[in-house]
């Protein structure tokens, strides 16, 4: 069984991703909680431990729909990467709202069992 320190959302939101300021790379985040983002994307120039900016803009916010957190790289994987906001200077505002803008957007897809109809 996983445990984690929050929940977990299921999400569909690009974003960049910056090194010492320049953007190198772009992702998609799969899934966020308080704590960490999975970020999918092929880009693997990049250290564990390394600190990132993460650059994404929420549609439907009029004032200030581009927000940017920091992160280190915790993870590293085939389809992507791992990152943790623990220990970096970030907006906690900013975060939960990421989170609650992934749980207002996402769709999950729901399987409905098909029933044979009697002839």
């Amino acid at each position: 069984m996983e445990h984690r320190l929050s929940k977990r959302v299921q999400g569909k939101l690009g974003l960049l991703i910056y090194k010492r300021r320049i953007p190198v790379a772009t992702g998609l985040i799969k899934d966020a909680s308080r704590h960490g983002l999975f970020i999918a994307t092929d880009f693997d120039d990049i250290q564990l431990n390394q600190t990132v900016e993460l650059e994404f803009h929420l549609p439907d916010r009029q004032e200030n729909p581009f927000r940017k957190l920091k992160a280190h790289v915790v993870r590293k994987a085939d389809n992507g990467l791992g990152v943790d906001f623990s220990g970096v200077e970030n907006n906690s505002f900013t975060i939960a709202s990421l989170v609650q803008w992934l749980e207002r957007h996402y769709m999950q897809r729901q399987y409905f069992s098909v029933r044979r109809q009697a002839n």
